[in-house]
């Protein structure tokens, strides 16, 4: 039997960024993964705060040279790779000079919000996808963690959702306690609109009081599961209305419980 396939998708991850709960549940779900009899692809931006020659980051030319289009704009995708050597695992990171470069992750050094928090988004989302698309790998499930990859549910299911590589993917969302709507502006819904995609593909990601991204994923995902302990009150009530499996679960021992909500969602016993 051929190994199920798993891409995660994640906006953090230690020692990459700093310790939080995405962080250090990505550092540590990943190589139990791998360990699980599962193939992983393991991608993530390649924000400023990370450093290259620390972390032995180097650029893998036959991925990158492709330009993602955001808001009618092309920008060069550069994909770069890491070995996490005790994990046996290598990390890819999607970096652009105009989104990632900068020396802070989504506000700056005076806590003003980045006005171009959604373009950034947006084109790593679609990078994300378009780089899976040149691995010519076709993953069995996909893991989006945190708000930065809450488009990704949406774009499978509706623009690459002819794309032979996804044709059977499931998507599992995990979301964590954050303040992501106030870091995007009202034009967010217009450049989230990619390959003539229409405000109605993505009226989910629209509530009365701007962008509401967690509620858009919770949509188009397969699977949703609590990464943090705390959510807010309003997504809380958003996440009580799905008619989809959630999992909530705090321990220590979160690996096996997650791969267990694989298995649920793959229809297939996982070995271990």
């Amino acid at each position: 039997m051929s190994k199920k396939r798993v891409l995660i998708v994640t906006q953090e991850m230690q020692p990459y960024t700093e310790g939080g709960d995405m962080s250090t549940l990505v550092r540590k779900l990943a190589p139990y993964v791998q360990e699980s009899n599962m193939e992983i692809r393991v991608l993530m931006p390649r924000f400023g705060t990370i450093n290259e020659r620390r972390h032995r980051l180097h650029e893998v030319v036959r991925l990158s040279g492709m330009n993602i289009i955001v808001d009618d704009d092309d920008y060069p995708l550069i994909i770069k790779v890491a070995s996490l050597q005790e994990a046996r695992m290598q990390v890819y990171f999607l970096d652009n000079d105009d989104f990632f470069r900068r020396k802070h992750v989504f506000r700056g050094e005076n806590d003003e919000v980045f006005d171009d928090n959604a373009d950034r988004m947006v084109f790593f989302c679609k990078g994300v996808l378009e780089t899976v698309k040149k691995f010519g790998w076709a993953p069995d499930l996909v893991h989006c963690h945190g708000w930065m990859t809450s488009l990704i549910p949406l774009y499978l299911k509706t623009a690459y959702r002819t794309e032979p590589l996804f044709q059977h993917a499931k998507v599992v969302y995990s979301l964590y306690e954050s303040d992501e709507e106030n870091l995007l502006g009202e034009s967010f819904i217009s450049k989230a609109s990619i390959n003539n995609l229409s405000e109605n593909d993505l009226r989910f990601y629209y509530g009365e009081n701007g962008p509401s991204v967690h509620r858009g994923a919770f949509e188009y995902a397969d699977g949703v599961i609590k990464g943090s302990e705390t959510i807010s009150d309003a997504v809380s009530a958003e996440l009580a209305k799905i008619d989809k499996p959630v999992l909530d679960v705090h321990t220590d021992d979160f690996t096996a419980a997650y791969l267990e909500f694989y298995q649920s969602l793959l229809g297939q016993e996982v070995e271990h």
